[in-house]
C-alpha cells in the first residue's frame, strides 16, 4: 500500500499497522496518535513523502514526533523518523479556528528539512468572531523557521488577519527570502502598523545590508489576505519598492482591502522601472 486516507479516526491499532508498512508514501490521517507509554513508542516511521493532518491531529502527532525525536541518544545513527525526515516533502495541515501557531507548534516540524510544501489551514476566528489572532511567532522564530526548512517553494502559515497584533513585521518576510530560495507562495501574518518606520530600518541596519547582497527567492505572489494597511500617497512607493527589494520578482500582493490592489499597481510599475533600468545597462 502506497497511499491511505481516511475520513474518521482510526483504531489505535489500525494506526499502529499503517506505521509499520513501508512502502506507504502518502497518508492522509484524522484524529490523534495513539497516547503511547515511554516503553510502547513505534520503532519506526515509513518514508512518508505526503502527510496530511486532519481537524484535530496536529498537536498530538507533532509532540508525537519530539517525544520520538528526543528519546533518541546522540550515539544512535538510526531513529524511529529517520526515513520519514529524509523522504517528507509535503506537509499539510487542517484545523478549526483556535490553533494557535507558536514555536511548540512549528518545532517539530522544523525536524522535516526536506519540505518543499507547508501548508497550515487555518482561519484565526470562527463564523462568530470569537477566536483571537492564533499567530504568535516572532521574527526570530520565522527566521528559524525559514533556515531549517531551505527547499521550501509554498510556505502557508494560516491566512493572515486583520487584528494586526503580531509579533512579526516585514524584517522576518526578508529572512524567508534569502533562506528559502526556491519559494514561489507565501502566506504569513506580519505587522503593518509601523510599516514604513519598518522597511526603513531594513535599508539602514548594517547587518540587513548584508543580507540584501544575497540571492533571495523567486516569489511572485504575497497573500495578504485580511492584513489590514494604511498608507498615505508617498507611502505606497516606500511600500512597493520595499517589498520589491525583499522580493525581486514579486507581481502582486493579494489581500481582501482594495489598498493592496494599489500597492501591487505601484509594484508593477517598480518593476517596469526596474527592467528598464537593467536594460539600458
Amino acid at each position: 500500500m502506497k497511499e491511505f486516507a481516511s475520513p474518521v479516526s482510526l483504531s489505535d491499532a489500525a494506526i499502529n499497522h499503517l506505521i509499520q508498512l513501508p512502502n506507504l508514501r502518502a497518508w492522509r490521517v484524522k484524529g490523534p496518535p495513539p497516547s503511547y507509554s515511554a516503553s510502547s513508542l513505534p520503532p519506526t516511521f515509513p518514508p512518508l513523502v505526503e502527510f496530511t493532518l486532519g481537524e484535530g491531529a496536529a498537536h498530538g502527532w507533532l509532540s508525537l514526533f519530539e517525544r520520538l525525536e528526543g528519546r533518541v541518544p546522540s550515539t544512535q545513527t538510526m531513529t524511529p523518523l529517520s526515513k520519514v525526515k529524509e523522504s517528507l516533502e509535503s506537509l499539510k495541515v487542517n484545523n478549526r479556528p483556535g490553533l494557535i501557531i507558536d514555536v511548540s507548534f512549528t518545532s517539530p516540524i522544523q525536524l522535516f528539512r526536506n519540505l518543499v510544501y507547508l501548508n497550515v489551514v487555518v482561519h484565526c476566528r470562527d463564523s462568530d468572531y470569537r477566536e483571537p489572532c492564533g499567530f504568535k511567532l516572532n521574527d526570530a522564530n520565522v527566521t528559524e523557521l525559514a533556515m531549517a526548512l531551505p527547499g521550501l517553494e509554498s510556505l502557508f502559515l494560516g491566512r493572515p488577519c486583520y487584528e494586526n497584533t503580531c509579533a512579526t513585521t516585514v524584517a522576518c518576510l526578508l529572512q524567508i527570502s534569502i533562506h528559502c530560495v526556491k519559494l514561489r507562495i507565501l502566506e504569513i501574518h506580519f505587522d503593518t502598523t509601523n510599516i514604513l518606520d519598518d522597511l526603513k530600518s531594513i535599508l539602514a541596519d548594517p547587518q540587513f545590508q548584508t543580507l540584501h547582497s544575497l540571492p533571495r527567492c523567486v516569489l511572485t505572489h504575497l497573500d495578504t489576505y485580511q492584513i489590514p494597511l494604511a498608507l498615505d500617497e508617498p507611502g505606497f512607493e516606500t511600500v512597493a519598492n520595499g517589498m520589491v527589494g525583499i522580493f525581486p520578482s514579486l507581481k502582486c500582493c493579494a489581500g481582501i482591502e482594495e489598498i493592496w490592489d494599489k500597492v501591487s499597481e505601484r509594484i508593477v510599475e517598480t518593476q517596469e522601472v526596474r527592467t528598464l533600468l537593467v536594460g539600458r545597462w
